[in-house]
């Protein structure tokens, strides 16, 4: 399970379609994850690379949810409004 003997019941974050370390927490939607997922100590967790959604273990260690995405993109400048785009 996991190298640490202090916490047993803590594996890391692994995707099982792309393989990627990073996992954010994702929104509880429907009754049952709001309510059932929990009993089962579950908890929704989606890939921050192939944005994959699935269910794992409270206890494994995710990043938290980002809350909004940059309004400004960081290289890019503010859009011109002499271009014309279709």
């Amino acid at each position: 399970m996991s190298d640490s003997p202090d916490r047993p019941f803590v594996t890391p974050y692994h995707c099982r379609d792309c393989g990627s370390d990073v996992g954010f927490r994702s929104r509880r939607r429907t009754f049952t994850e709001r309510y059932l997922l929990p009993l089962l100590l579950l908890m929704p967790v989606r890939c921050g690379e192939c944005f994959r959604r699935d269910y794992r273990l409270i206890f494994t260690p995710v990043r938290n949810r980002l809350s909004e995405t940059p309004k400004f993109m960081p290289g890019k400048g503010p859009a011109r409004s002499d271009r014309n785009v279709a």
